[in-house]
Order: C-alpha cells, then structure tokens, then sequence
C-alpha cells in the first residue's frame, strides 16, 4: 500500500513551513501542500484554531490522521518515524548535539535572521539593528562550529540542518550579510546539493535587491 500524502498546513515565504516542505521532500514523502494565508490572519480562524493549531501558527501536519504543529517537533517526528536513522541519531549524546542546535533554532535564530527578514520582507514593527547584530553573533558561532564538523551536529546532516538552513539561507533578505562566513555558505552549499533538495522562494528584497 502506497504512503498517503502527508498534509503540509503552511504559507510559502515562511521558513518554518519551508523546513518542514525540505524535510518531507528530503525524506521522499508524498506531500499536499495546504496554504494558510497568514495575511488574511487564515491561522487565527477558529476552524484552524480548533483543528489544526490552538497556538494559530504554521505549520502543521495531517499525517494520515495524525496532527502534529511546531516546526521542530514536526522535523523530530518525521525524522524518527520515516527516516531510518539517517537524521535523528539514536544515542543519548548524539541526540543532545542536535537539540541544542533546535533550541538554537527556535531562539537564536528566531531572535536573529528569522526576525530581521520578518521586519524586511513583512514589514513588521521590530527592532531591525538588534536583529541584524543578533544575526551576526550567531553566523560567527555557526561559522566556528562549522570549523570543528562538517554539518551542525554531525559529520552527516540532521534535522539540526533543517532547522537551521532556510533562515541563514534566506538572511540577505532580512540585510544580514554572509560574505564573511565562508564556512556557513559553503554548509548552505552542500544542504542544496542533497537529493531532494526543494529551496524557498526568494524576494527581491534586502541585500538580494542589489
């Protein structure tokens, strides 16, 4: 019996939808994605609210019954359940190493590159320099990690990658620079090269403009 498509709840310039889309595609996973216009507040309906996402975020999936909402817990859950192994490690330590960097994930990198797109791309009300400096703090312990092993928590991508990838990809459009992490673009480099590789879309906007 073939696998039912598993159904992505998300809005396509979100990088927490984008994770999610990467990680099914990454995974081989047959997928339906269901836009969530975030514009039109469609995360804040009641119908979404009651069936899909009390906290009225995307995204979430619909795994043949299952819901499941959170980015980070959705990549942990699609890791264990289809991915063999290969990107959640099964010793304690192993799996210490790529929490950390989800944890990262969700402050961070959320603080940082994540918030200052939002002000460039959404235009939402934050402060952009402190976003901006955040970034850079960050891309520099990034960059250093990246110095020590070839992807964030192992020789071999994990869904720390995941995580990650799409906000640092996407940072020049929040005006965060990454001309001086070769190591970080090189990392970004080989996360494309993987098979089954799906990128989000780009917006013209912040340094991607010049």
């Amino acid at each position: 019996m073939s696998q039912p498509a598993i159904k992505l709840y998300g809005f396509p310039l979100s990088g927490h939808s984008h994770r999610v889309e990467l990680m099914l595609s990454l995974l081989g996973l047959p997928s339906e994605f269901i836009l969530v216009d975030l514009k039109q507040g469609a995360h804040k309906a009641p119908e979404f609210l009651s069936a899909i996402n009390p906290f009225g975020q995307v995204p979430a999936i619909d795994d043949n019954g299952t819901v499941l909402a959170d980015s980070n817990a959705i990549l942990v859950y699609l890791a264990s359940q289809y991915g063999k192994g290969q990107w959640l490690p099964s010793d304690p330590l192993g799996q210490a190493r790529v929490q950390r960097w989800l944890s990262a994930a969700a402050g961070q990198l959320h603080a940082g590159p994540a918030t200052a797109r939002l002000a460039v791309v959404f235009g939402a009300d934050v402060d952009t320099v402190t976003a901006i400096n955040r970034s850079h703090a960050l891309l520099s312990l990034v960059e250093q990690q990246l110095g020590q092993s070839r992807f964030l928590a192992a020789e071999q991508p994990t869904i720390a990658d995941i995580a990650f990838y799409t906000y640092v990809a996407h940072a020049p459009e929040g005006n965060v620079s990454l001309a001086d992490y070769p190591k970080v673009r090189a990392w970004l480099a080989s996360i494309e090269a993987l098979p089954g590789f799906v990128g989000m879309p780009r917006t013209a906007a912040g340094l991607q403009s010049a």
